[in-house]
């Protein structure tokens, strides 16, 4: 709560926090907030017995917080009602909750149009970071990027030919994690890999440059 709090506190949110899930249901019923970000593990109340009685009341939009890693948390949360889920363990990133968050505010409040003015497209590929949506060669990617996916693909085809090093596409993915190893943003790259060839089996825009890292291609 403390970290989380001091961390949305410097990006300008205004926060409200509770220690179990009884209070948080009082607290959020008396003074909706535009969104809640709610631990599975609660005393008094667990977060999904939280969501259901929310639900009932209210539409607010909810982002559930994890620890645990089987996919049935996160189906089982979504079907509650959830509008998004993070698994804190695994290199959890402040960085990637807040840019949940603001996804979740702008599906809420779609009325800034200087968003468009950022979608990029290059060849094949759109990426509308107002809604962390991709799509390649007008059809979206079967399998949804996560949004460390996604920040990497923005990061290599925001300059497309430039080679962007595993450090610095650490830093973008996972700016408060000191113990993040090279090798899981290879992972990312090969899991992102794997999404866009569903759609297109010949995709090969992301090129490795061996001993230094990866761009986006530009041919």
């Amino acid at each position: 709560l403390t970290s989380l709090s001091i961390a949305l506190e410097k990006e300008g949110f205004k926060i409200q926090t509770y220690l179990d899930g009884e209070s948080a249901l009082i607290g959020l019923t008396r003074t909706p907030p535009d969104l809640a970000v709610i631990d599975i593990k609660m005393p008094k109340m667990d977060g999904e017995e939280l969501l259901k009685k929310l639900r009932k009341k209210t539409s607010l939009p909810v982002i559930f917080l994890t620890s645990k890693d089987d996919e049935i948390d996160e189906l089982l949360g979504l079907k509650l009602g959830a509008d998004d889920f993070i698994k804190k363990s695994g290199g959890f990133s402040i960085k990637v909750l807040i840019e949940r968050i603001r996804v979740q505010l702008r599906k809420k409040n779609p009325s800034n149009i200087e968003e468009t003015k950022n979608i990029i497209n290059h060849g094949k590929l759109r990426l509308d970071p107002s809604q962390l949506e991709c799509e390649w060669d007008g059809k979206q990617l079967p399998e949804k990027l996560t949004t460390t996916e996604f920040l990497i693909v923005q990061e290599l085809a925001k300059r497309p030919g430039i080679i962007k090093e595993r450090s610095q596409l650490m830093d973008i993915a996972y700016r408060e994690d000191t113990d993040i190893e090279d090798r899981t943003i290879d992972s990312h790259v090969k899991r992102i890999r794997k999404k866009f060839k569903k759609v297109d089996n010949n995709f090969s825009a992301i090129e490795t440059r061996y001993g230094s890292g990866y761009r986006w291609n530009v041919s």
